[in-house]
């Protein structure tokens, strides 16, 4: 992409419309090309105006945000950052979007002075990762491996996930095609706090596999995959292959917490007993730690370029030696499944 990015923003409130327009027109590699209340109006101005990202607010009269973005991922794909408020039920909303397509989410300008600045240099550089997101049609299927019998054997074993941009939906295909005697899964998808909760109650009820937010202290089993939860603490695996869940405070790892890295660094002594995954986001968060399970001896799987949302942080741990293999979302279910059984 050559020149700013040609930004819409669509809200129904003209002061958060105003809001998003002040930040993203700050940063000189953002372009606002246009505003809009409700959606029939951006409708009209996506073909009037061809914009290279929408900002989009989760919940609207009239067509809601979630069904206007179904539309815009079935008949014009193209990069959709969902504004959410920090509610339950944005929570529920935002994570059916991010689902459908959206690119990923961020909380709207809220609090005081300091947060205000934090969440807009978030929005901003949200904004920008979304311009070089891939973006796919929406295609309506069941998710993959949803009906195929499997086992993963009976070795003991632990896997561990990382994902960030484009990772709910990578998440959802993943671990939708576990079989429910599946190793415990421990992941850390980056999120706000006030969406893990919401995101592990939604892979619940779709996936053959138990899926809960993380508790500290909690012993890990079989069949049973442990979302980290967003905010104050990082995941770790204490107590190695029959252990139990540690969320420790902690500085931000290259601005994350929890960190990939460090959920990984944690799994790394199992060895050939553990499994590491890298999905797409932005960043290089994971790449040390997937490296340290490779050099322990644990088999290590990346998201191929071409399935990634953002091809980010496979592309700094296959860089740095870390990702045995590269593999298509649709084949790592398998591939996963045949280190289990091995």
């Amino acid at each position: 992409m050559t020149g700013r990015i040609r930004t819409l923003i669509v809200d129904d409130s003209a002061s958060m419309r105003a809001a998003l327009n002040r930040i993203l027109s700050a940063d000189p590699e953002i372009e606002v090309v246009g505003l809009a209340p409700e959606p029939h109006t951006a409708r009209t101005m996506i073909k009037e105006l061809s914009p290279d990202v929408i900002t989009l607010d989760v919940e609207m009269p009239g067509m809601d945000g979630l069904s206007f973005l179904e539309k815009i991922m079935r008949l014009r794909p193209m990069p959709v950052v969902m504004c959410s408020t920090l509610t339950a039920r944005g929570a529920e909303v935002t994570i059916e979007a991010l689902r459908l397509g959206a690119v990923d989410c961020v909380a709207k300008p809220s609090g005081n002075p300091l947060e205000i600045i934090r969440d807009a240099e978030l929005l901003c550089a949200t904004v920008k990762a979304a311009a070089r997101s891939a973006v796919r049609p929406l295609a309506r299927q069941d998710p993959a491996g949803k009906d195929r019998p499997a086992s993963a054997g009976k070795r003991d074993m632990v896997i561990a996930i990382g994902a960030s941009t484009g990772g709910v939906e990578a998440l959802f295909s993943l671990l939708s095609a576990l079989p429910e005697d599946c190793p415990p899964v421990l992941v850390v998808q980056h999120m706000p706090a006030a969406f893990t909760g919401s995101f592990a109650a939604r892979l619940d009820r779709e996936c053959r596999v138990r899926v809960v937010e993380a508790a500290d202290g909690q012993p890990i089993a079989r069949g049973t995959v442990y979302i980290a939860p967003g905010g104050e603490r990082h995941m770790e695996l204490a107590g190695g292959i029959d252990g139990r869940i540690k969320l420790r405070r902690g500085d931000p790892i290259a601005g994350h917490r929890p960190s990939v890295d460090m959920l990984f660094r944690s799994v790394a002594p199992l060895g050939d007993a553990a499994i590491g995954i890298i999905l797409t986001g932005m960043g290089s968060d994971g790449a040390e730690g997937l490296l340290a399970m490779r050099t322990a001896g644990a088999r290590t799987l990346g998201q191929s370029r071409d399935s990634c949302v953002v091809y980010g942080m496979p592309r700094a741990a296959f860089g740095l030696g870390a990702v045995e293999k590269e593999l298509s979302l649709s084949a790592m279910p398998e591939a996963i499944l045949a280190a289990c059984r091995k």
